[in-house]
């Protein structure tokens, strides 16, 4: 079996790593020319977490985590408002969360690939044809692949859908901000404020730094904005929407990277109804977005990979399996995506009244019953989908036996 898979993020390079654990042949292809260099800070637990598991890698991924010590909300005058319960979270899911960069996680699944695995870096797919047997996929340099079916894992603007599903603009789903991502040398800054990991306490918009090893800081920035296209200059945003909210955010901005190096895009999620057709299947957030605002992207992308692979594991047709993963994955991500609309308000309030609640609520997070709410409100309910499949349960849902 071949396998051509577009995108080496997160849910590409899992799927290849199981794929050719099960003896295909992978060809991964990756617009980019080089590794991913914009990076952020990503809270890594729940179903990816169990599929990081059972695929091996989880023990390299605790070895590049970090430990979030303390943490708390800042106002604009510097001023610590309310603590955030960080702790109580990771005791929550019983120590299952590593907190680790994007990039860090990239660099691990990258290195667990097989040798057998194709990387090829500054490949885009410009064409897709899709048989009842075959996909034909044209490059950009006019070469063509032949392969068996064609994985489609190159993210929110995925141009595999857009050649084989139709526009992104009938597919995605803008939830009413934007945010930014980079690296910087701010360290003294989280130094000075004796936290790990900070945030501002603001209506309408926030900036986290936390702090990595290397001496450098992460920051997320992100903002209310009711146009969902993207700014000209993302510095000059930045400098515009953060510029008045004091403390250290100013400081922050003038140690701003190049525009390259910013990550920067509307908080959308993707709905479809279908996601697959003929021989080309959709992974990851190239078909089931949940909000850059959860932090749960990238351990659905890899729970996801880990449902597809399995599917096509247990099931000798092409079609069956990909229906049979997404008839399991489906409903995890829907109720992913529902949360994802329903605790905005809470990771970003859009009124005084509601920034002074989510305050008060944050103050009173010793309390268990607080506790649980905030929990539930932020992680959820675990899905079982791979503890499922981990244990041999049917590959397809609607038989009897997986009840």
């Amino acid at each position: 079996m071949k396998v051509a898979i577009c995108g080496a993020g997160i849910a590409g390079l899992t799927l290849a790593q199981r794929l050719s654990a099960l003896g295909a042949e992978v060809v991964l292809l990756e617009r980019s020319p080089t590794p991913r260099s914009q990076d952020c800070m990503i809270d890594f637990f729940g179903p990816g977490y169990e599929a990081a598991e059972a695929i091996g890698v989880l023990p390299a991924i605790q070895e590049i985590s970090y430990h979030v010590g303390t943490a708390s909300l800042f106002d604009q005058d510097g001023r610590r408002q309310a603590p955030l319960p960080y702790e109580r979270m990771v005791t929550a899911l019983d120590g299952r969360l590593c907190r680790v960069t994007r990039t860090d996680l990239e660099k691990v699944l990258r290195d667990n690939l097989p040798r057998d695995v194709q990387l090829r870096f500054g490949t885009q797919v410009s064409q897709v044809s899709s048989g009842d047997d075959r996909v034909l996929v044209t490059l950009d340099d006019g070469e063509q692949l032949e392969a068996d079916f064609l994985v489609g894992a190159d993210g929110i603007h995925s141009i595999v859908r857009s050649l084989v599903f139709g526009a992104e603009s009938q597919f995605l789903r803008y939830l009413g901000f934007h945010f930014a991502a980079f690296v910087c040398d701010a360290h003294d800054l989280t130094d000075a404020s004796g936290q790990h990991y900070v945030l501002t306490d603001a209506v309408d918009r926030q900036v986290s730094l936390h702090a990595l090893r290397d001496g450098r800081t992460a920051v997320l920035a992100v903002f209310r904005a009711a146009d969902p296209e993207m700014p000209g200059d993302s510095r000059a945003v930045l400098r515009d929407v953060f510029g008045g909210i004091g403390w250290s955010v100013p400081d922050v901005l003038d140690r701003c990277p190049p525009a390259a190096d910013i990550h920067f895009e509307p908080v959308a999620q993707v709905e479809m109804t279908c996601w697959h057709k003929d021989r080309v299947v959709l992974l990851g957030d190239a078909c089931s977005a949940v909000s850059q605002l959860t932090g749960q992207g990238p351990s659905m992308a890899v729970a996801g990979a880990y449902v597809l692979a399995d599917q096509l594991r247990r099931t000798s047709s092409v079609q069956r399996a990909f229906a049979f993963y997404e008839r399991l994955w489906r409903p995890v991500i829907e109720a992913k995506q529902e949360a994802g609309r329903d605790t905005v308000d809470w990771l970003l309030p859009g009124s005084p009244s509601k920034l002074w609640i989510r305050r008060m609520a944050l103050r009173l997070a010793w309390l268990p019953m607080v506790s649980r709410r905030i929990n539930v409100r932020l992680v959820g309910e675990p899905p079982a989908v791979i503890a499922m499949l981990r244990n041999g349960s049917p590959a397809d849902p609607a038989d009897p036996r997986s009840a």
